[in-house]
């Protein structure tokens, strides 16, 4: 069984991982979503959310962007991060699971988001 998390606006992957209004989070079982289910983002703080997706055995996240603290988290929690996904959250899963869906590595850099993404 995989999880895949998909940081999200409604049903809509999200630019800015950390200002997400919610996860949708999808169990994988040969290469097939079998369930899904949306949870609120529990809120921002430095370091937290990584850490929260993790406890909750996700092994790889998906959203537009994320900042480097993030994305350190994660890898250091072994969960596999794909940036610069845009669109609807359910097909972008189905295209990684495809094999189609490739991070950009787009790591925000915008000042406004500094530090917040």
């Amino acid at each position: 069984m995989m999880k895949i998390a998909v940081a999200s606006e409604d049903k809509k992957v999200t630019e800015h991982f950390g200002h997400c209004i919610n996860f949708n989070l999808y169990d994988i079982e040969n290469g097939k979503i079998v369930h899904e289910q949306a949870i609120p983002n529990p809120g921002h703080k430095p370091g937290f959310l990584p850490n929260f997706l993790a406890d909750k055995g996700v092994n790889v996240i998906i959203s537009g962007g994320m900042g480097s603290g993030a994305v350190n988290i994660f890898n250091e929690r072994n969960i596999e991060v794909v940036m610069g996904a845009s669109g609807d959250a359910k097909a972008s899963v189905e295209s990684y699971l495809k094999g189609e869906l490739k991070t950009t590595g787009s790591v925000c850099h915008e000042h406004q988001h500094h530090n917040e993404c």
